[in-house]
């Protein structure tokens, strides 16, 4: 399906629903997957009380940071999973927190850099991952580009030197690729 110039690949409906719960919330009876609704994929289900568990999923933020140069900052993993390979800073979003300010901090506290937020480059969700992750596109204001929480080493790559075999996950690498493109949604932030 072609939605202006951005191709929508078919929907895939698999999901994780918790096959490492065991025990309800609410009672502490045992959990069982059912299929509460026709259309639904199967869900863990209280065998005693009949509690439905709906696992939402995790959100996550990252940015896309150019400086002047239109060079890149990304950070090297400090944590699992993916440590030692590359992202772009960014982590999840604090429950109540706004997905543009957890850019902006995972930025100051990933690379110590200050940013401003350009636009939304994508939102990327994957069958049986977890997050979904907002990558918004954004310029460097101010800080120098350091190594911080969470980060081994960091560092500026011109577009061509993008480290692409040590890239820590697919959503980097998919929004690196937008992001050459042009991929924007300016309206969305």
């Amino acid at each position: 399906m072609d939605i202006g110039s951005h191709y929508i690949r078919p929907v895939d409906h698999s999901h994780d629903h918790g096959s490492a719960l065991r025990f309800c919330s609410s009672c502490g009876g045992p959990l069982a997957p059912k299929r509460v609704k026709e259309s639904e994929p199967e869900r863990p289900v209280c065998t005693r009380c009949g509690h439905v568990v709906y696992l939402d999923p995790k959100v996550a933020v990252g940015t896309v940071i150019t400086n002047g140069d239109g060079d890149i900052a990304l950070v090297r993993r400090a944590i699992e999973p993916g440590y030692g390979k590359w992202v772009f800073p960014g982590g999840y979003v604090d429950r109540g927190e706004v997905p543009i300010v957890a850019a902006v901090r995972e930025a100051r506290e990933e690379a110590s850099i200050e940013i401003r937020l350009d636009g939304l480059i994508n939102i990327y969700a994957y069958a049986g991952a977890v997050p979904i992750v907002i990558v918004y596109k954004a310029s460097v204001v101010g800080g120098t580009l350091d190594a911080a929480d969470e980060s081994l080493e960091a560092g500026w790559f011109a577009p061509d030197d993008v480290p692409w075999a040590e890239l820590a996950f697919r959503s980097t690498r998919d929004a690196l690729r937008d992001h050459r493109r042009g991929l924007l949604h300016p309206a969305l932030l």
